[in-house]
């Protein structure tokens, strides 16, 4: 059981560093905090955080896989990551992008999600 919590909680560190790598430039770029930073400079510093993110990542899964121990098949595995990384996704864009709205169409996207999930672990 603990390994699977364990698994979870370094699923979401790992996916607020990914979100941020990947999304954080732009607000940053809102700030004019990277103003007239060349891409090249944008993606090392991405590159930079994600290298975070996978080490973070990969004992998740080394953690969270069955064959070493864990409560989760690699399918699992990659249908809780994807639903914990819409989840961050949205947290983080709703507190950073104050002018993204969040629409009826998305939370029925998550419920499909949700339930994505759902088949994944039935036995």
């Amino acid at each position: 059981m603990w390994n699977g919590i364990i698994t979870v909680l370094l699923l979401l560190v790992s996916n607020v560093i990914m979100t941020l790598a990947w999304y954080g430039h732009l607000k940053l770029q809102q700030m004019h905090v990277t103003d007239g930073w060349p891409l090249i400079g944008i993606i090392v510093l991405s590159w930079g955080m994600a290298f975070f993110e996978y080490a973070v990542m990969i004992p998740a899964n080394r953690i969270g896989y069955s064959e070493n121990g864990g409560p989760y098949s690699l399918i699992q595995l990659k249908v809780i990551q994807e639903v914990v990384s819409l989840i961050i996704f949205t947290l983080v864009v709703s507190m950073l992008f104050k002018g993204e709205s969040f629409h009826w169409n998305h939370a029925a996207a998550f419920v499909c999600l949700v339930l994505a999930v759902f088949f994944a672990f039935l036995k």
